[in-house]
């Protein structure tokens, strides 16, 4: 017997935005090259189009490129406030286009995946003080589940845990569910199935992955939605842009608005 899909029930979703407004959300891999980056943008761009005042926050420390996808070239990043020479507030920049801010990160910088476990305790704080003048607080995590990335994934409301139809995608997903459902159990965790083939082959790969959880940890994570593959994704970031700035109206550009309606409600 096929499996449908569970997916967010907009009634409940609703209801979070009233209670939560200042939401923060984590786009999560177990491993890389997901598309997960690209997905976090979209997706605040979208927020963003829906006139939410978002923050995109590079939390892929040590391998941050959220800048370099967009083009830009802050004057300051996170890696100048971890080393105390500024105030995270004043770590974002604008990104014009999209009507977000980010705050990104230092690519290259291995050291700052290595941060004190004091230090990213502070940096928590700051998060939490400065998602207060936001809607929305998107972070794009590292891949894996090292002690960084569940340090940010830690402290939001909503985790989308992004996976392919590849075997090592799917068992690295899963992975990280595992450790997360385990560490918060009330914990909403949301699978987004990317560069899909079609949306019934995402739904099929979501599937796999429900079947894992269900049977192993006897938990089911809704899918929030399924990315089909597209040409266009790999232009807008050869050209370091947003894609619902260069083509908005292809496959991809849909499928994260699709998304977005629905968490939002």
């Amino acid at each position: 017997m096929a499996i449908v899909p569970k997916l967010e029930n907009n009634k409940t979703n609703s209801k979070k935005e009233i209670t939560r407004p200042h939401q923060k959300i984590a786009i999560a891999s177990g491993k890389g090259g997901v598309g997960k980056t690209w997905l976090s943008i979209t997706l605040s761009h979208a927020l963003a189009d829906k006139g939410r005042k978002v923050l995109l926050f590079d939390g892929d420390l040590g391998l941050a490129n959220v800048d370099i996808q967009l083009g830009l070239m802050p004057k300051h990043d996170l890696g100048g406030v971890l080393a105390g020479r500024l105030p995270l507030n004043q770590a974002t920049t604008a990104y014009q286009d999209g009507g977000f801010d980010i705050i990104a990160g230092r690519s290259g910088s291995g050291n700052l995946a290595d941060i004190p476990t004091n230090r990213l305790r502070s940096l928590s704080e700051d998060i939490t003080m400065l998602s207060a003048s936001y809607d929305q607080v998107v972070f794009d995590l590292g891949a894996g589940v090292e002690r960084t990335v569940r340090s940010l994934a830690n402290q939001v409301d909503v985790v989308f845990v992004v996976t392919t139809d590849e075997p090592t995608a799917l068992t690295d997903a899963y992975a990280f569910i595992k450790l997360t459902h385990m560490e918060r159990p009330n914990l909403d965790l949301k699978v987004i199935v990317n560069m899909a083939n079609s949306t019934k082959e995402g739904e099929r790969t979501y599937n796999t992955i429900l079947k894992a959880c269900e049977g192993f940890l006897k938990f089911s994570p809704a899918l929030a939605g399924v990315v089909r593959r597209d040409t266009k994704v790999r232009e807008t970031i050869r050209n370091q842009t947003s894609i619902l700035v260069r083509f908005p109206n292809t496959e991809a550009a849909n499928d994260v608005r699709t998304i977005v309606d629905r968490f939002i409600g």
